[in-house]
């Protein structure tokens, strides 16, 4: 992985990042209605990049290709079940890496940087949910020292629900 630059996204780059994260979306969720877009991609700039507790970072190559991102936002405790409200938590979400570059350590290396970001601004706990039709995904957050908390069905899909401190 030489050359490979990890950095926050900036206001100005972020339309392109939002279309690449919708675009990559539907990719890996064929079954969702690509009309419907989450609140967090709708509000993009003041969910990651203008939230104190917020941030988005990108991976780009040699050639300044967009090859890998992840996110955190607040938690927005949506999940009664979970009880986050004594920590400072946020959610990791969108890590997306392109298929040439999967299995080569950028995962690892973007969750690595939101880490120190995290720990930058005093975040307590990361919360993330995965599926276990993503093959693979939640083997990796167990490598990332994250636990499974609940298993849960939101709407049609199994969801696993995962967090690890800080």
């Amino acid at each position: 992985m030489m050359n490979i630059q990890i950095s926050a996204v900036e206001l100005n780059q972020a339309e392109f990042i939002k279309e690449y994260v919708k675009a990559f979306r539907i990719g890996l969720f064929p079954m969702l209605d690509s009309t419907i877009v989450p609140r967090d991609l709708l509000d993009f700039e003041q969910i990651y990049l203008l939230h104190p507790d917020g941030c988005f970072l990108q991976a780009r190559d040699q050639h300044n290709k967009l090859i890998g991102v992840i996110g955190m936002m607040p938690y927005d405790y949506r999940f009664d079940y979970l009880d986050y409200k004594d920590k400072r938590t946020v959610e990791v979400a969108r890590l997306f890496v392109e298929p040439a570059y999967r299995r080569s350590g950028l995962a690892t290396k973007l969750f690595q940087a939101l880490l120190e970001q995290a720990t930058q601004k005093g975040i307590e706990v990361l919360y993330l949910h995965t599926h276990p039709f993503l093959t693979g995904a939640f083997e990796y957050w167990q490598k990332q020292g994250f636990e499974l908390v609940t298993t849960t069905m939101y709407g049609e899909f199994e969801t696993l629900h995962m967090d690890r401190v800080v």
